[in-house]
């Protein structure tokens, strides 16, 4: 063989072979005669242009090479004794080298079969005797194969992947190789049979790469695993987790797998790298990573990450390590604010975005945490092993943390309108354009609105939860500034949520809990009204009240934010003086018209439909007596509303009593 290379050498552009005569070569009986023709092949895809750009010549060349004949030169330069260790190698090299050029060349319908896809398990086992540039080939194609379904599945149904785990560390292309696989897989697996097997292939490979990596300091793998589980979870990667909402955990994904006993020995890589001065490319996996697990694994992350006491704590700091992951975090996001708005263009600012996106998110978790923590009655229900002192000193760099946030979304929102303060948003402008001999005035992304970026959800979501949960009446003035901020997001995501496939953000339940915090403030509740926040709210609730009507179910986050939206304005209504604003009447006038339900419906949403009425209830009472009569026919209909309530519920006596404390107040009006 080795002859036979040599002469196909000497002979590969003695005369230009035709097309004919490599086809002659590759489709002999003859072995001797196949390599010649495969090395003259090599050398002739190498060396012509023409050719490799000719696809009806490539398609038909790669139909006259037996796929029997590569897998014996593939077995033989893979560990098979039949053949000198020079000659096995150049075999390897040369089958390799071919498989390679057919796999970039050949268009995706040529590669989609078998020929190629049952190449896969001997081109993994090679890797075990290969180096160098064969090894690097011999990746690539493989990183091609499996772009596709039919390769994805060939690869993740090997029983040992153990030769691209191994390399790993020194090859980081091995990791995209999976990260390809595994979302293909994601998307196409319909079977709920071959769930639980690709669930357990995932968790055995993660393990396998865990225990590679040992030594190391990860940060190829730590960004790997953020990138794979956001694949194989699309709610984590299109729709963020609410810390402040219903738990979203790893059992919701059939293909993530669940309590893998990897998880602890992750999170000490993440201490490791957050404690020894990690680089750019380290902060930026570790707070991706660390991010991503809190959504995936609300449960278990938590406690893993925001407590001392895992046995894999391996930090040597004095401080807590929840203490430095998050005093790094918090710098991380108060230094990056300043230049945020000048990269909005720029091709940085998609990695920069993701990053803060993540270090708001385990901001929002690690506030949860803490509020749960110190609401637990048992002190030894939730890890948190942070000192006094070290609260206080978190709780002055969030404060400053959320400052800052809001003078950014300050500076985001009045470029998002124009770059003028003040403007409304009716005078928005035309998408910018970023191209062009001249600079545009509009500070705002060229392609995405303050409503679709990420970042400006995340960080909504993260002051939320500290308006509320702190009792900080300077920080929450602060945030009253922005009301008209948050009126617009919740109003556009009201429009996204009616328009089919819009893709837009849901701001409505952050903003519900900002507001919330911000209203504990009179400051906050003239900001909110001065906005027209009470009829944008209203008109959301009474939107949920009547799809209550339908016989479709309704979902219940849309009914929990309902209640939440009336706990929100039953204390504004309550408070306002001498009596309701006219224009808040008309939420009567609706509340009136809504056809109750025939069918009992849920819980959450039939106290939705109570609360409904509650606030009803409230604008009618202790208003102007000449007011309350105008709406004497509303009133009749709206007792009628209460009693078709009442009757429905007859073995929940607290609502029933609830909805007779209504009856009393509306029969006490006098019309």
């Amino acid at each position: 063989m080795a002859e036979a290379s040599k002469q196909a050498e000497e002979h590969a552009w003695d005369g230009a072979p035709s097309l004919q005569k490599i086809q002659y070569l590759l489709k002999s009986k003859d072995d001797t005669a196949r390599f010649v023709g495969l090395a003259i092949l090599k050398s002739a895809m190498d060396n012509s242009p023409e050719l490799r750009q000719d696809e009806d010549s490539v398609t038909a060349l790669w139909g006259s090479i037996s796929p029997k004949f590569l897998d014996r030169l593939l077995r033989t330069g893979s560990g098979e004794k039949t053949q000198p260790q020079k000659e096995a190698k150049e075999m390897l090299d040369l089958a390799v080298s071919v498989i390679h050029t057919f796999a970039v060349l050949l268009p995706d319908n040529e590669k989609a079969g078998s020929k190629f896809y049952a190449r896969i398990p001997r081109l993994v086992s090679c890797l075990t005797y290969t180096s160098g540039d064969t090894e690097e080939l011999l990746l690539q194609t493989l990183l091609t194969l499996v772009s596709q379904p039919g390769g994805a599945s060939a690869l993740i149904g090997l029983d040992d992947l153990s030769p691209l785990v191994e390399i790993a560390p020194s090859r980081p292309i091995v990791l995209d190789i999976f990260s390809h696989a595994c979302a293909w897989l994601q998307g196409q697996s319909t079977n709920p049979d071959e769930k639980p097997k690709l669930q357990a292939k995932v968790d055995k490979t993660i393990q396998g790469l865990v225990l590679s990596f040992k030594g190391t300091d990860g940060v190829t793998l730590l960004a790997f695993l953020s990138d794979l589980l956001r694949r194989l979870d699309p709610e984590v990667h299109t729709h963020p987790l609410s810390p402040f909402s219903p738990g979203h955990d790893a059992n919701s994904s059939q293909i993530i797998p669940q309590n893998p006993a990897w998880l602890p020995q992750i999170i000490l890589f993440i201490r490791n790298l957050v404690t020894s001065r990690p680089t750019q490319a380290g902060r930026e996996s570790y707070t991706n990573l660390a991010a991503t697990l809190l959504q995936v694994y609300p449960l278990q992350a938590p406690t893993l990450l925001f407590s001392d006491s895992s046995p894999t704590t391996s930090s040597s700091s004095s401080n807590p390590f929840s203490y430095l992951l998050l005093s790094l975090l918090l710098v991380d996001l108060r230094s990056s604010f300043p230049t945020l708005l000048e990269q909005l263009n720029s091709p940085s600012y998609a990695p920069l975005s993701t990053r803060l996106t993540s270090a708001f998110d385990i901001l929002s978790h690690f506030i949860s945490h803490l509020v749960r923590a110190l609401d637990s009655p048992s002190p030894t229900s939730s890890s948190l092993s942070l000192a006094p002192s070290n609260l206080l000193s978190l709780r002055k760099s969030i404060s400053e943390t959320i400052s800052n946030t809001l003078s950014y979304l300050r500076d985001r929102y009045d470029a998002s309108v124009a770059g003028a303060m003040g403007l409304h948003p009716s005078a928005r402008t035309a998408p910018t354009h970023a191209g062009g001999d001249r600079q545009t005035l509009a500070w705002d992304s060229s392609t995405d609105r303050i409503e679709r970026d990420g970042l400006i959800l995340s960080a909504v979501r993260a002051l939320a939860l500290w308006l509320r949960e702190d009792d900080n009446d300077q920080l929450r003035r602060e945030a009253a500034g922005l009301s008209d901020l948050f009126v617009d997001l919740y109003s556009s995501s009201c429009r996204h949520a009616n328009e089919a496939n819009d893709g837009g953000l849901d701001f409505r339940q952050p903003v519900l809990v900002a507001l919330q915090g911000i209203c504990a403030v009179e400051e906050g509740v003239d900001a909110l009204l001065e906005q027209d926040g009470f009829k944008v709210l209203s008109s959301d609730m009474i939107s949920i009240l009547y799809s209550t009507s339908s016989h479709s179910t309704v979902r219940e986050d849309d009914a929990s934010r309902g209640v939440e939206i009336v706990r929100l304005l039953l204390p504004i209504v309550e408070a306002e003086t001498p009596g309701a604003r006219e224009e808040w009447m008309d939420v009567v006038t609706r509340v009136a018209g809504w056809d109750v339900p025939d069918t009992k419906q849920g819980g959450v949403v039939e106290e939705f439909q109570v609360a409904a009425v509650q606030l009803v209830t409230a604008l009618l009472s202790d208003n102007h007596p000449g007011v309350v009569r105008r709406y004497r026919h509303s009133v009749d209909a709206i007792r009628g509303v209460v009693r078709q309530l009442r009757d429905r519920r007859q073995e929940d006596r607290e609502l029933r009593e609830e909805l007779g404390d209504v009856l009393s107040v509306l029969g006490g009006l006098g019309v």
